[in-house]
């Protein structure tokens, strides 16, 4: 059965692929809900087309499509009404908090902490978390998931492979650095 502790990716959390890698498979072990809309998406997606000129289109369509298919009940839509009302730093990010109250959310997970103030979140209920404190709350309550997680995601790089070294340094690269070092000393298990 899963968890009812609710999650909404930002849209910065998705972006990087090894981290979005993580965080889906993470999903995947029904330890929490993960949500996210499909405005989440296209910011994610324009974001790195932006960056990235010459990525396929079709493969981030194709990534979305697995994204929302693979994720039980993953996609929160019908928030839009909750947007206008929320008032933060950036304007821009209204729409995620409405996905997370639509959502029934415990927390906000995001690099921009800053944008998603204290103050702001706490009348809906709502927290924001940096991605390498969510992670790290997850080895704290189910260690063995992510262990199998950071393992899976691994090894399922071949072109080409990486080596667990190489896999923490990529991961310490996308700001992870208390999952890192608590990863580093089960080494021999990744």
């Amino acid at each position: 059965m899963a968890s009812q502790f609710t999650v909404v990716y930002d849209a910065c959390v998705l972006y990087p692929s090894t981290l979005r890698d993580i965080l889906l498979r993470l999903a995947l072990t029904d330890t929490f809900r993960a949500k996210w809309s499909e405005r989440i998406h296209d910011e994610w997606t324009r974001n790195l087309k932006d960056n990235c000129p010459d990525i396929d289109e079709a493969y981030l369509l194709k990534t979305r499509e697995l994204m929302n298919a693979h994720v039980r009940d993953a996609l929160v839509e019908g928030y839009e009404y909750l947007i206008d009302p929320i008032e933060l730093p950036d304007n821009d990010d209204r729409h995620v908090v409405a996905a997370a109250i639509a959502a029934n959310a415990d927390v906000i997970v995001t690099y921009n902490l800053k944008d998603f103030p204290d103050c702001a979140l706490a009348p809906f209920d709502l927290q924001a978390i940096h991605p390498d404190s969510f992670i790290h709350d997850l080895i704290d309550l189910h260690p063995a998931a992510v262990i199998g997680v950071i393992r899976t995601a691994r090894a399922a790089l071949k072109k080409p492979p990486v080596s667990v070294d190489q896999y923490l340094g990529k991961l310490r690269k996308q700001r992870l650095p208390e999952s890192v070092n608590w990863l580093e000393t089960m080494k021999m298990a990744l």
